[in-house]
């Protein structure tokens, strides 16, 4: 391999799996002082063989986000960075945000009550999504609060 693929290995970011190792090796270090053992890793990330392990492991010295000294046994270190990734905070929402959604879903409700005749469905699955945010937002009681009128509306469009 040359360096210049090296160089872009190195900047690639860890997978979901590698991320889970990674995290798995940095909180064993952190509780016992000392790296996992590979049959160790294994047993805590339910592997069903220690070459998988080897092999995970050794795509993440690759990319450069473990280091492993040679002849050494439990010498796995996380690089630091590779999981001080942005973090993203979700389910996060300011009281003045709870307010604004909840008027936007109101106004979304009453734009498709004051339909009147027929309904589309579209309509319908559009409430659902909304409700469905406001659960995702934590915002339970909102999504609660709209839910009487959301099956009224159900109801009213099965009848016609």
């Amino acid at each position: 391999m040359n360096e210049k693929q090296t160089s872009s290995q190195d900047s690639v970011r860890p997978t979901k799996k590698q991320k889970e190792l990674l995290s798995f090796i940095e909180t064993f270090i952190t509780e016992h002082g000392y790296s996992p053992s590979y049959r160790e890793i294994m047993n805590g990330l339910n592997y069903t063989s220690v070459a998988t392990v080897a092999l995970h492991v050794n795509n993440l010295i690759k990319r450069g986000h473990l280091r492993k000294r040679e002849n050494s046994a439990r010498s796995l270190e996380v690089v630091a960075g590779s999981l001080d990734e942005k973090k993203i905070t979700t389910n996060q929402v300011a009281p003045a945000e709870e307010k604004w959604l909840v008027e936007k879903v109101e106004h979304a409700f009453a734009q498709i009550e004051a339909l009147g005749g027929e309904l589309k469905a579209t309509s319908i699955d559009h409430l659902y999504v909304l409700i469905g945010a406001l659960k995702v937002l934590e915002l339970d009681g909102a999504a609660q609060s709209f839910m009487p009128r959301l099956s009224a509306l159900k109801q009213k469009q099965t009848a016609e």
